[in-house]
């Protein structure tokens, strides 16, 4: 345990090179295009049903009753007229179809496609997808997809006893296996003013980004509206994507904040290098209750009248408290001085979360603390 935790807090992120100072000090450079996104520049997620056929044996059981009824209507649109009764779906699997509509796509965009099973099918390995209308949130069809299915897992044997799983066979993607239909892309030439939408709010980010986009064009263009946007007005309507593209690329300093997350399920610690400490003491222990209950058979004696034979439950207690154990720190101590720290008091990954919240608490953690 002592050499995971060295692995997850030292070896990571504990860097022994770093110098002193405040965490609120800490920035970097970086281009405007990895800070914010101009707004109704993105993309718009895609759902619809389906069916994959082609499975050995591996797809949907006749309980699954709407695998039945979908694979009816299919054949009744191919003119194939039989009774509900006497299809079998274990060779076919219903599944959702989803898909991610890119903010420029135009009709015949191909896009990538993901299917994921919803019935009781245990693979979709060796599928073929059929055709299947994507729609968006207005409800209209803006992508259809089609083709082999692709997946990232496998399940070898037939009993539950003597097969094999990885990964999820039941969920698996077609590349290039949507085709859109439908324009939803945006007409730049149309905007009356451009918004930059921050990543991270932060005053000082909206408000750095409108002086370097003001400074570069050399007439005030750009003006933080908050600490999560920045408009823009008066662009040219004429060369707007070449504008856009210079602007993205220009760099400011962004404050870097310094954070602690902590996951209490798997004991896993992570904290960046410009994590501090003010001065601090700390002293951990451990206490452990141990109840334990044994059953015993208590009979009567020999030749006794009215005995039974009786289960007589015999509880112990067993209280252990180790010595605390104590560590110092002084001001503006980093992670690898927290590490070692810990690691010489024989704190475990756990103790370490539950010691960096009551750090947290008494305001000696100079990070914001996330616990996830």
């Amino acid at each position: 345990m002592r050499r995971a935790l060295a692995i997850a807090l030292a070896a990571l992120l504990g860097f022994s090179g770093t110098s002193a100072g405040s965490a609120q000090e800490a920035e970097s450079r970086l281009a405007i295009r990895d800070l914010a996104t101009i707004e109704g520049v993105r993309e718009n997620p895609l759902i619809g049903y389906g069916m994959v056929v082609g499975l050995a044996g591996t797809g949907d059981r006749r309980q699954t009753l709407f695998s039945t009824q979908t694979l009816g209507n299919i054949l009744q649109k191919m003119g194939v007229q039989i009774p509900m009764s006497a299809v079998t779906v274990k060779n076919v699997a219903a599944v959702f179809v989803t898909a991610s509509l890119p903010a420029f796509a135009r009709p015949g965009t191909q896009i990538d496609i993901t299917v994921s099973s919803i019935g009781d099918a245990t693979s979709l390995e060796g599928g073929t997808l059929l055709l299947a209308p994507l729609y968006a949130a207005d409800g209209q069809v803006y992508a259809e997809a089609q083709g082999a299915v692709t997946l990232g897992g496998y399940t070898a044997g037939k009993t539950g006893t003597n097969s094999k799983q990885v990964n999820h066979p039941t969920a698996g993607r077609i590349p290039n296996g949507g085709l859109v239909e439908r324009d939803a892309s945006i007409d730049l030439h149309r905007l009356s003013k451009v918004a930059l939408l921050v990543r991270n709010p932060d005053f000082r980010v909206t408000r750095d980004m409108a002086a370097a986009i003001n400074q570069d064009l050399g007439r005030p263009v750009a003006t933080a509206i908050d600490s999560a946007r920045v408009e823009l007005q008066g662009l040219p309507a004429t060369g707007l994507p070449e504008l856009l593209a210079r602007l993205l690329n220009l760099r400011v300093d962004v404050p870097t904040r310094s954070r602690v997350v902590v996951s209490e399920r798997t004991g896993t610690i992570v904290m960046g290098k410009d994590v501090r400490l003010t001065a601090v003491s700390i002293l951990h222990g451990d206490l452990s209750i141990e109840i334990a209950t044994e059953y015993q058979v208590s009979q009567p004696a020999p030749f006794s009248k009215g005995g039974q034979t009786t289960v007589v439950p015999q509880t112990s207690l067993n209280i252990k408290d180790d010595k605390a154990r104590h560590i110092e720190l002084n001001e503006g101590a980093n992670v690898e001085q927290l590490v070692n720290g810990l690691q010489a008091i024989g704190a475990t990954a756990y103790d370490v979360v539950a010691i960096l919240q009551a750090l947290k608490a008494a305001g000696a953690l100079q990070a914001d603390l996330e616990v996830i």
